[in-house]
């Protein structure tokens, strides 16, 4: 194979590794979610149940920012420890003009090995490239989002995330807020 080929083939497989990492897997929209009904929310809170504080903060804060024509609001500056029983937080909610609740948290880690390929190749004079193959542990993590509406008390919508081997945590939020609005537009729920 000639050098160019290789630098074109290996230009394609970086290309292919750089690809995006996170995508939709399912979604789910109550009928009467309509696109006149999503952009009707005036003020949400946006909840990260996520393993620990400052991995909260910052998906939070990343939700906040992706919301347009809406006040959004981090659960974290809101709620209170002592704010546990539903129905009362529910209550607070309606009467500080809350409409609706986004929840992000992450459902499931799979956790998967798999076998990465030697590569090599030769030249018309014989010389030869190689690297071993190997195994890598890959971890697949499904991240849920569901939309309440707080006048109806009821999910509105749902979706869950699939994120393979995520390295860093920015990212992989901006991923996935991404990979729902790219999801929600599709279902011409928002514009």
């Amino acid at each position: 194979m000639n050098p160019g080929k290789i630098l074109l083939y290996g230009s394609i497989l970086l290309l292919v590794a750089c690809g995006p990492t996170t995508k939709i897997t399912k979604s789910w929209t109550d009928p009467s979610f309509t696109p006149s009904a999503a952009q009707s929310f005036k003020k949400i809170l946006v909840m990260g149940l996520l393993k620990d504080e400052s991995t909260r903060r910052i998906a939070e804060d990343k939700m906040v920012k992706a919301f347009k024509n809406v006040t959004a609001v981090q659960s974290y500056s809101y709620l209170q420890p002592v704010d546990t029983i539903e129905s009362v937080v529910e209550d607070k909610l309606k009467k500080d003009g809350f409409d609706g609740v986004v929840i992000m948290r992450l459902a499931n880690v799979d956790k998967s090995v798999s076998y990465v390929p030697g590569t090599g190749y030769g030249g018309w004079y014989g010389y030869r490239y190689s690297s071993p193959g190997y195994y890598q542990e890959d971890k697949t993590f499904y991240v849920e989002t569901n939309i309440y509406s707080l006048p109806s008390n009821k999910l509105l919508w749902s979706g869950t995330t699939e994120s393979l081997n995520p390295d860093k945590l920015d990212r992989v939020v901006d991923d996935i807020i991404s990979a729902l609005r790219g999801q929600l537009q599709k279902e011409k729920l928002i514009k």
